[in-house]
């Protein structure tokens, strides 16, 4: 199915992305996003989106949020493939895998010995929402719902913060059977601040520039 693109106001002065901005955008992504999950990993708490399923699913299984992320992302890329396009599913599949790698590598690269809890819910949050919103400008995505929010901004011009959150509530939801409340209301704080990010940046002619 195809989607419809939303009118926007185009600027004639917007150049397209170059491969070397696309590459660069999505390495900074990808990095963005693998901090903010092992700071929220630290501190023991989900967010929302797949980010918040893997996250989930780890507490209860012996697997490393890479290899999980990548696992339950295999449905939503067969989704993203049918959905957004090919181009789309391919940068999306590459930042799949990278982002697994990158998140099990960031534990080597660095050593934590005390985290607050607001700084794990704002900061990592906020990683995460800078990372799914440079991977959208540059028409990818990390998979999971995220596919789904932007394949509804494209078809339906719903703003993808606002899809996200209804989303992430039903993660949350499922975290309650295993998360103490304080430790969740931490973790929807993570949230808030992820989807503050994309619903005051991602927004129809703010940016221009490549497929975004």
């Amino acid at each position: 199915m195809r989607s419809a693109a939303v009118p926007t106001k185009i600027n004639p002065l917007a150049t397209a992305h170059t491969l070397k901005d696309d590459i660069y955008g999505l390495a900074l992504g990808v990095m963005f996003i693998a901090v903010g999950l092992n700071l929220l990993k630290f501190s023991g708490m989900v967010t929302g989106g797949i980010a918040g399923i893997a996250l989930l699913i780890s507490y209860y299984l012996p697997l490393s949020i890479g290899l999980l992320f990548t696992l339950v992302n295999i449905p939503f890329l067969v989704f993203c493939y049918f959905s957004m396009g090919r181009a789309f599913t391919i940068k999306t599949l590459i930042v799949s895998i990278t982002l697994g790698l990158a998140t099990q590598a960031v534990p080597m690269l660095i050593t934590i010995s005390y985290l607050h809890p607001l700084f794990s819910a704002l900061v990592g949050g906020t990683f995460i929402g800078m990372g799914i919103l440079s991977l959208a400008r540059h028409n990818a995505s990390v998979g999971g719902t995220g596919v789904v929010t932007l394949w509804m901004y494209r078809r339906f011009g719903i703003n993808a913060g606002k899809s996200q959150m209804v989303l992430d509530a039903l993660v949350f939801l499922l975290s309650l059977i295993k998360m103490p409340l304080l430790l969740l209301l931490w973790s929807a704080l993570s949230a808030l601040a992820m989807n503050a990010m994309l619903m005051n940046w991602h927004k129809p002619g703010r940016y221009q520039g490549g497929d975004a």
